[in-house]
């Protein structure tokens, strides 16, 4: 079903009836297959770029939507709730865009930022290692200094990037010198001379966009490739983190949304003992608490996207909808395929991989342990 949403302007209820146009006539013919099959949907990001989806939260003036955060995040649910695998790497995409937008100078957003927010060229974000996931202070990926002005060498290996080997750019970390101010941001395009990726995951779900990891062997990137100050780098990071979280509480939200809407059409239509399933109250009480943990996470991460949007802290509610929104994902998915019982756990129906794609959403973008983490360290800063 169309979720009724309170929308802030006319435009932006526009921007959703756009967006739920593309996502029938583009996502939904084509999730099945290439997820069965694992295949890349060739020439689906280009579409979302053209029609200005992929820039929403970006300012106009270097092409972005000019979108209240509120208002993106409620596009991404749209796209979710149809293909959790391409609303997922729209969210990373943003989540790439973010170091340059928020931290590069005039002359870099100048020269990369439109290519970026109109969708010529698709992100990903290159923060992890094999070694280093939730401690992001622990990263070994070394960008050495060249003498004269000539750039920096990257070497090492990086970790679970989403769209890798196929994105366009990377938002890279890597270490230039010792201990925790020490890691720095650089924008480094797809087609480095030195940089090679590995062969996709083979992931439980989310299997249409490949997860691949990045080996830099003594590639050179040029100086004006860093972004912000040398040392600046985890402060970037986890400055993104926070926005990414929202990105992914709205994707895990459409995907409970799609799992929901599953499971109340099949039990409108399901009869046992005379009766529509629905009607038998154990069933109907069990849709009821999937639909208002549904509507709990949806109002959560619009908390925290409208306290962003007002240019205030939001980062304690950001892990606090990333936390609520996937623990939701993963419930009422699983209680979708417990409604439809067995069919459910064929792949006649999506209940099955919704219920697949909703296990990693509480894993990427900091663990949900990271996230109570954050919330608790929030709370004890302040009682100070």
């Amino acid at each position: 079903m169309d979720v009724d949403r309170l929308l802030p302007t006319p435009e932006a209820a526009d921007l959703i009836a756009l967006t739920r146009e593309i996502a029938d006539k583009e996502l939904s013919p084509r999730v099945d297959e290439h997820e069965a099959a694992e295949t890349y949907p060739e020439g689906l990001f280009a579409t979302l770029g053209e029609a200005g989806l992929l820039g929403l939260a970006y300012p106009e003036e270097y092409g972005g939507g000019g979108q209240p955060y509120e208002v993106y995040l409620q596009v991404l649910e749209e796209l979710a709730a149809r293909w959790a695998a391409v609303a997922v790497a729209t969210s990373v995409h943003t989540l790439a865009c973010h170091p340059l937008h928020a931290f590069g100078t005039p002359e870099q957003k100048e020269r990369w930022l439109p290519a970026m927010l109109e969708g010529r060229t698709v992100g990903g974000y290159s923060l992890s290692e094999p070694q280093a996931g939730s401690d992001a202070a622990a990263l070994s990926c070394k960008a050495e200094r060249q003498e004269d002005g000539g750039g920096y060498r990257i070497t090492g290996t990086k970790a679970w990037i989403t769209h890798g080997g196929r994105a366009d750019f990377y938002a890279l970390f890597a270490r230039t010198a010792p201990g925790s101010h020490g890691v720095s941001c650089f924008l480094a395009p797809g087609t480095t001379e030195g940089l090679t990726f590995g062969a996709p995951e083979r992931k439980m779900g989310l299997q249409a966009v490949p997860t691949a990891a990045a080996y830099w062997d003594g590639a050179l990137l040029e100086e004006d490739r860093l972004v912000g100050e040398e040392g600046q780098g985890l402060q970037i990071a986890f400055s993104a983190l926070d926005n990414g979280r929202l990105g992914i509480a709205a994707c895990a939200t459409g995907l409970a949304q799609a799992a929901l809407d599953t499971a109340v059409a099949y039990a409108n239509e399901r009869t046992t003992f005379g009766r529509r399933i629905v009607d038998h109250q154990g069933l109907g009480f069990l849709l009821a608490d999937m639909a208002a943990a549904v509507d709990a996470a949806r109002a959560t991460y619009l908390d925290a996207a409208r306290r962003r949007d007002l240019g205030r802290p939001f980062g304690r509610q950001a892990s606090a909808a990333k936390l609520i929104a996937t623990d939701t994902a993963m419930k009422v998915t699983t209680d979708a395929v417990q409604v439809l019982g067995g069919y459910g756990y064929t792949r006649d129906f999506p209940v099955e991989r919704y219920m697949r794609e909703a296990k990693i959403m509480q894993i990427f973008e900091g663990t949900n342990q990271i996230q109570r983490l954050v919330i608790s360290r929030g709370l004890a800063l302040a009682e100070k």
